[in-house]
C-alpha cells in the first residue's frame, strides 16, 4: 500500500480547500473527471448525436456496463449485476424474487435496527401479500441464528450497519441462513468499495447497493441489484419495457429477458449512469485490499487519537475496535451531539449526525489521509473543551442533518 499511490488518488478528487470532508459515507466526493464525462454526454452524445446515441453510445446497454464496472468491486461475475433505479426500489425486487425462489417459507426476516428504509419495504411487502403469505420477524444481529429461521424464506441485513459501522461476516451469516432454508439479500450501501467483498465465494444469493457513497457516483446516482445466475429465472416485481426479452417489438404481452437485464424496469437516466461509470473508473487503479488496508489504518489511528484525546472520557466510540469488524466509519455518542456536529462542520470538519446522539465520521481511503484524521479530533477536542457546541445557532437544525 504506498502512500504515493494515495496522494496520486486523492488528487483525482475536487475537494474544497480549507475542509475535512468525513462525509463519504453519505455522499462521495466529486471526481474531477465526471465533468468533462457527463459534459460528453450531455453536449456531444444528447446534443449532437441525439437519439442515435441509444445505438452509436451504447446508452441501452448502460445499466449493464456499468454493473459490470461494479462487479469487479464486489466479487460478482460478469452479467449478475445491473445499475439502475434505487436501493429502495431494487430491495423491494429482490425481497419478492426471493419469496418466489423459496415458496414454502412464510416470514421475512430482518435485522431491528438496519436502515429504516429496508424495513421499510420488507413491511410494505408483507402489507401487500399479507401475514400469511409474509410476515416479519425483526430481530438483533445477535439472534439472526439459524434456529430463528426455520420459517423465514429471505433473510435481509446490511453488510456494515449504518449507525455503529459494524462489519457482519457475510460469509458465516450466508451459510448460516442456507443451512436453516433460508435465501439472503445483503444490502452493501455501506461497504462496497471500503470492504473486501466477494458476493461468489460467499455463495450470496441477492445483494442490493447505492452508488452515491464510497462508489462516488453523485447525489441521488442510481442503485444496484446483484442477483446470483442460478436464482437469475426469478421475476421481475415490477416488469417493464426495458426487461423485456425482445422491447422494441412493443408486444402486449410480457415476456422477460433473459439473463439479468430481466429485473430492468423503466428507461435508466443515461447522465447518471455516466457520471456513476466515472466515478468507478477512479478504482482502476488500485486493488480494494489495498483500500481497505487504508481504510482500517485511517479508522484506526483516528480512535487511537481519541482515546488519547483530553476529552476522551466524554465520548463512547459505538464503532467495532476490532479490524475485522469493522467498516470505513467511526461512530462516537456524546451529550450535545447534535450542535457538536454543526460546530464541526462549522470549523470545517464535514460530518453528520444521527439521532439521537451519534456523530459520525466517514473515512474515505481514495481521498482522506492520516492528517486529516489528526486533525479532525483536534477540532473535536477544541470544540467540547471550549464548549463553542453551547452557540445557539448550532441547534437549529436543517431538513438534513
Amino acid at each position: 500500500m504506498s502512500d504515493a499511490l494515495f496522494d496520486q488518488l486523492r488528487a483525482q478528487f475536487q475537494l474544497p480547500e480549507g475542509k475535512i470532508y468525513l462525509d463519504g459515507n453519505s455522499l462521495g466526493a466529486l471526481p474531477k473527471t465526471t465533468l468533462p464525462t457527463v459534459a460528453d454526454t450531455v453536449e456531444k452524445q444528447w446534443g449532437k448525436d441525439l437519439i442515435a446515441s441509444w445505438n452509436t453510445h451504447d446508452w441501452i446497454d448502460l445499466p449493464l456496463a456499468v454493473g459490470n464496472q461494479i462487479g469487479k468491486l464486489i466479487g460478482a461475475a460478469d452479467d449478475t449485476v445491473v445499475c439502475c433505479d434505487n436501493l429502495s426500489v431494487n430491495l423491494y425486487k429482490a425481497i419478492l424474487a426471493a419469496l418466489e425462489l423459496n415458496p414454502t417459507r412464510t416470514s421475512i426476516c430482518v435485522e431491528k435496527q438496519q436502515f429504516p428504509s429496508d424495513n421499510y419495504i420488507a413491511a410494505g411487502i408483507s402489507g401487500l401479500l399479507g401475514n400469511d403469505r409474509c410476515s416479519i420477524n425483526a430481530l438483533s444481529i445477535e439472534h439472526i441464528t439459524p434456529e430463528q429461521l426455520s420459517d423465514a424464506a429471505v433473510v435481509v441485513l446490511s453488510h456494515v450497519d449504518y449507525k455503529t459501522g459494524s462489519l457482519r461476516d457475510m460469509a458465516q451469516i450466508t451459510a448460516n441462513a442456507h443451512a436453516a432454508g433460508a435465501l439472503v439479500v445483503w444490502d452493501l450501501a455501506h461497504s462496497a468499495g471500503v470492504v473486501d467483498i466477494d458476493l461468489t465465494a460467499c455463495e450470496v444469493d441477492l445483494a442490493v447497493g447505492c452508488t452515491y457513497k464510497f462508489l462516488n457516483g453523485g447525489p441521488g446516482a442510481p442503485g444496484y441489484l446483484y442477483v446470483d445466475p442460478k436464482h437469475q429465472s426469478a421475476s421481475n416485481a415490477i416488469p417493464g419495457w426495458m426487461g423485456h426479452a425482445a422491447m422494441f417489438d412493443f408486444e402486449s404481452s410480457y415476456r422477460p429477458a433473459q439473463g439479468i437485464r430481466r429485473f430492468l424496469t423503466g428507461t435508466q437516466s443515461v447522465i447518471s449512469l455516466s457520471a456513476v461509470s466515472s466515478g468507478l473508473a477512479v478504482f482502476d487503479a488500485v486493488a480494494v485490499s489495498d483500500i481497505r488496508a487504508r481504510s482500517l489504518l485511517l479508522t484506526r489511528q483516528f480512535i487511537d487519537c481519541l482515546d488519547e484525546s483530553s476529552v476522551a472520557s466524554a465520548i463512547a466510540v459505538i464503532t467495532p475496535r476490532s479490524d475485522h469488524e469493522r467498516g470505513s466509519q467511526v461512530s462516537v455518542t456524546l451529550e450535545h451531539a447534535f450542535p457538536i456536529s454543526q460546530a464541526l462542520i462549522d470549523s470545517g470538519v464535514i460530518v453528520d449526525f444521527r439521532a439521537p446522539n451519534i456523530i459520525r465520521f466517514g473515512f474515505s481511503p481514495l481521498y482522506n489521509t492520516q492528517a486529516e484524521a489528526i486533525a479532525a479530533v483536534q477540532v473535536l477536542e477544541d470544540i467540547v473543551r471550549e464548549k463553542r457546541y453551547e452557540d445557539p445557532k448550532y441547534n437549529v437544525k436543517s431538513k438534513v442533518t
